[in-house]
């Protein structure tokens, strides 16, 4: 069995940088502690939450962390930090405040109350990530809360009563002024912070001036592959680095295609 170990909203790590604990290491590091609770990730990895600090580990920096890890990992990671964020906030019931408890049955928390119990699951807000392309250009952005010089596709919650097809048109119009067609999905990745699940999608320009709009974007250019040498691009274990990696990809094939068309041609 695997160890996910968890004070507070933060997943913890050892001396050793290590996020997975078999069972001696949690012997060793929680002790005669009684863990709060103990959720199931996978059947064989568990999250366990503590109800105070081991004075061995520290919280994670997580964004950091998921860069290090296997795709298997990662998955572990991402669902225990989202289980992690619902059950801290749903401690108690919001229909009629009474202590949540783990149902018996299934991931889910059910209200102690006889009268009511209320049945709240693990939130999942989907989110749309896009990278809208123009013949051998695309749009990368700079967001407000990005580091300095850090570019990367758009992205936005998909709203309530929302098709997922009007919320990339609706986020990309908003953000940089632009109208899309063609949109083509790509893949998705679940995203803890704190419980996204981003659907990502290539479009195709379809007119309009780019316009960042000022407040959540506040830079928004066109990009050839050799234009992204200046500047920072997304971790690659990130969805939207996939994008612009598949992007680029085809962009190099594309190029690699013509010029093999001239020699052709020439001969």
């Amino acid at each position: 069995m695997i160890y996910l170990l968890a004070y507070n909203n933060r997943l913890l790590i050892d001396n050793a940088q290590c996020l997975f604990h078999g069972l001696e290491s949690v012997e060793n590091h929680v002790g005669y502690q009684s863990p709060l609770e103990t959720l199931v990730v996978e059947p064989s990895v568990k999250l366990m939450r503590l109800s105070r600090m081991p004075a061995e580990l520290e919280q994670v920096d997580l964004r950091s962390a998921l860069e290090l890890l296997s795709e298997d990992e990662y998955r572990w990671v991402s669902r225990a930090q989202q289980l992690l964020s619902w059950r801290l906030q749903h401690q108690h019931c919001g229909r009629c405040g009474e202590k949540m408890e783990q149902a018996d049955n299934e991931m889910a928390l059910v209200c102690s109350s006889d009268h009511c119990r209320n049945r709240v699951y693990p939130r999942i807000s989907p989110c749309i990530i896009v990278l809208v392309e123009y013949e051998d250009r695309a749009i990368l952005a700079h967001n407000s809360r990005f580091t300095p010089n850090r570019f990367s596709t758009l992205a936005g919650f998909v709203e309530a009563g929302e098709t997922v097809e009007r919320a990339v048109a609706r986020e990309i119009r908003e953000e940089v002024g632009v109208e899309v067609k063609g949109l083509r999905y790509f893949k998705s990745q679940a995203w803890p912070f704190p419980d996204s699940l981003m659907l990502a999608f290539h479009v195709e320009y379809a007119g309009g001036e780019l316009k960042p709009d000022g407040v959540e974007i506040t830079e928004a250019r066109w990009f050839t592959v050799d234009d992204l040498d200046s500047v920072e691009l997304p971790p690659p274990f990130s969805i939207s680095r996939q994008l612009i990696d598949d992007w680029i990809e085809r962009q190099r094939a594309a190029t690699k295609s013509s010029d093999k068309e001239r020699r052709s041609t020439l001969e």
